[in-house]
C-alpha cells in the first residue's frame, strides 16, 4: 500500500460507516430510483440533523449538485454572484452556467475566497438595466478554497442583503462538515436559521466514495428538481447505494468525527513547523487545508522526497486533510518540511 499523501482529501478511501452501511444496502433486492427504505431513511436523518422538514436529493457528484442546485433558483436571464476563486468559477467546466441555460457568474476578487455584504451589494447594484443579466442569487463555498470559514455573523449578515436585495442564498458545502467542526455550530445553525436557501452537502470529502446531497430548506424551491437529476443524468437506479452511506455518516455523526480529525490534522501540521524559518502561512488553518508559502528549492527538495502536493492559488502550496490522516504521517511531512527548509534558509 502507497504511503499516504496530502495533496488531496479526494485520495482517502471510504470511512468504515459509509462501507458497511453500503454493504448493508447491498443485501437482496430494493426498489430502484430512490423508492428504497435506505434513500427514505438518509432523508429522514438529514431532517432530524438539520432540525427542519427540508427536501433532500442525492447526486452523484459536487459539480452536479452545485450546478443543478442554482439552476432551480435561476431563468437563463439571471446572473450568480460568487468568489472569483470559487469552485463553480475555477473548476466546474461551465456546468453552472450550462445547466441553468446561461445564467452568468459575476464574480468578486477577494484575497480570501470570502463575500462580504458590501461586495454582494456593490455588485448586484452595478446594474439594474435589462440589457445586464439579472442579480439572483448568491453562493457561498464554505469551507473556501483557500480553508476560510464562513463564521454565522458573516451568513447572517450576507443572507440580510440578499433578503433585502430579493437573491437567494446557495452554499457550496463540499466541506461543509469541516466549517461545522471548525465553529463547532450546529448544521441548522449555520444553514437556514442563518438565511440560506439551499445547500450542497459534500460526502466524497467526508468518507464516502461517491455522493453529496442537495438540501432545500424552502421546499418550494425544489418544485421539479427530480427533473432535473434525470435530465442530468444524476437519478441513480439503485439509488441506495448513494444514500445508504449516508445513513452510516449520520446515524452516530461520523460525519462529524471524520471532520474533526481531518481538522485536528491540519492544526497537527502547523504546530509541527510553527518555528520553521522561511517558511509561513498562506491563509489562516480554519478547516482541514494548510496552504503554506514555501520557497522554490524547499518545494522541489519536498517533491524529491516523495511528497505530492498542489501549487495553489497565490502560489501557496496546499496540503489537505482527511478522515484518515495517520498523525505519523502528518509528522513525518513536517519533519521533512523542517529539513528541506533549513538548508534553504541558511
Amino acid at each position: 500500500m502507497a504511503e499516504q499523501q496530502f495533496a488531496s482529501d479526494n485520495y482517502a478511501g471510504i470511512c468504515p460507516e459509509a462501507l458497511t452501511a453500503m454493504q448493508a444496502a447491498n443485501a437482496g433486492h430494493a426498489p430502484a430510483y430512490g423508492a428504497d427504505t435506505w434513500t427514505q431513511a438518509a432523508a429522514d436523518g438529514f431532517r432530524r440533523l438539520f432540525e427542519t422538514d427540508c427536501e433532500v436529493f442525492f447526486v452523484f457528484n459536487g459539480t452536479a449538485a452545485n450546478s443543478l442546485a442554482l439552476a432551480s433558483l435561476c431563468q437563463s436571464y439571471h446572473s450568480v454572484i460568487c468568489a472569483d476563486s470559487a469552485h463553480i468559477e475555477t473548476d466546474e467546466c461551465g456546468a453552472p452556467e450550462f445547466f441553468s441555460n446561461g445564467s452568468k457568474l459575476l464574480t468578486a476578487a477577494t484575497d480570501d475566497g470570502k463575500l462580504t455584504p458590501e461586495i454582494v451589494r456593490t455588485i448586484a447594484g452595478k446594474r439594474s438595466d435589462i440589457h445586464f443579466p439579472k442579480p439572483r442569487a448568491v453562493t457561498l463555498t464554505q469551507a473556501t478554497e483557500t480553508g476560510r470559514v464562513y463564521s454565522l455573523d458573516e451568513i447572517a449578515a450576507i443572507s440580510a442583503v440578499c433578503c433585502a436585495l430579493g437573491l437567494r442564498l446557495h452554499m457550496d458545502g463540499a466541506r461543509f462538515a469541516n466549517a461545522c467542526a471548525s465553529l463547532d455550530a450546529s448544521p441548522a445553525e449555520l444553514t437556514w436559521k442563518a438565511g440560506v436557501d439551499v445547500l450542497c452537502f459534500g460526502g466524497t470529502k467526508n468518507g464516502m466514495a461517491v455522493g453529496e446531497a442537495v438540501i432545500f430548506f424552502d421546499r418550494k424551491l425544489a418544485e421539479d428538481f427530480d427533473y432535473r437529476c434525470k435530465q442530468a443524468g444524476q437519478l441513480a437506479s439503485k439509488m441506495r447505494y448513494l444514500s445508504a452511506p449516508w445513513v452510516g455518516m449520520l446515524e452516530n455523526g461520523a460525519w462529524l468525527d471524520n471532520a474533526r480529525h481531518a481538522n485536528e490534522c491540519a492544526r497537527r501540521l502547523v504546530r509541527g513547523i510553527a518555528d520553521v524559518p522561511g517558511i509561513s502561512l498562506a491563509a489562516p488553518v480554519e478547516a482541514n487545508g494548510v496552504f503554506l508559502n514555501l520557497p522554490a528549492p524547499v518545494q522541489e527538495a519536498l517533491r524529491a522526497r516523495g511528497w505530492q502536493f498542489y501549487g495553489f492559488i497565490g502560489g501557496a502550496s496546499r496540503f489537505m486533510f482527511a478522515w484518515d490522516s495517520e498523525p505519523a504521517r502528518v509528522d513525518a511531512l513536517a519533519q521533512d518540511i523542517r529539513l528541506c527548509a533549513l538548508p534553504a534558509a541558511a
